[in-house]
């Protein structure tokens, strides 16, 4: 099995991408846990919040997983519970960085912050976009996995996205 993880900003195309990915190849997507525990949760989150979704969403990958898929991406990973913690609170929790270093995906999407926001109601950030696409790929880079940038119009950046699993795939 190929793992895809998607991963960057917030408001940066990753369900999106994740949902045409998986429609493209016949592929499962496994949907961002944290809409749905914070649609849920009926208070503002806090730090154990984080570890919890995190949970959550290894559940959800778990149960995709058992499937044995040829290939499975992955809306948003644990990369992205690091950099909010650490964001949010200035600390992250030992859970989410040990499953992130155990996370073993084959090919991260980073999704570059050249669409325009879109407000939703979980969304905190519209002026730090910039700033956390650089966090994403210094982390990315520290963490020494292969990564594609990936930018450009919604069409532009499934092309970009399809050529960098294929090159994974037949490598």
């Amino acid at each position: 099995m190929i793992k895809i993880a998607i991963t960057g900003p917030e408001s940066t195309g990753k369900s999106t991408l994740a949902a045409q990915l998986g429609q493209h190849y016949g592929a499962p997507w496994v949907p961002e846990y944290a809409r749905t525990y914070l649609d849920e949760l009926g208070r503002p989150y806090e730090a154990p919040d984080l570890e919890a979704i995190a949970k959550g969403q290894l559940k959800l990958w778990q149960a995709e997983a058992e499937k044995n898929p040829e290939l499975l991406f992955l809306d948003t990973e644990l990369l992205v519970l690091k950099i909010w913690s650490e964001h949010a609170y200035g600390i992250c929790s030992s859970f989410i960085l040990e499953n992130l270093r155990q996370q073993n995906c084959d090919l991260y999407l980073l999704l570059n912050v050249d669409l325009p926001w879109q407000p939703d109601p979980q969304r905190e950030h519209p002026h730090l976009r910039q700033f956390f696409y650089d966090w994403y790929k210094r982390e990315l880079e520290q963490m020494g996995v292969p990564f594609a940038e990936i930018s450009g119009s919604a069409d532009l950046r499934l092309q970009k996205a399809i050529e960098a699993i294929e090159k994974i795939r037949h490598s």
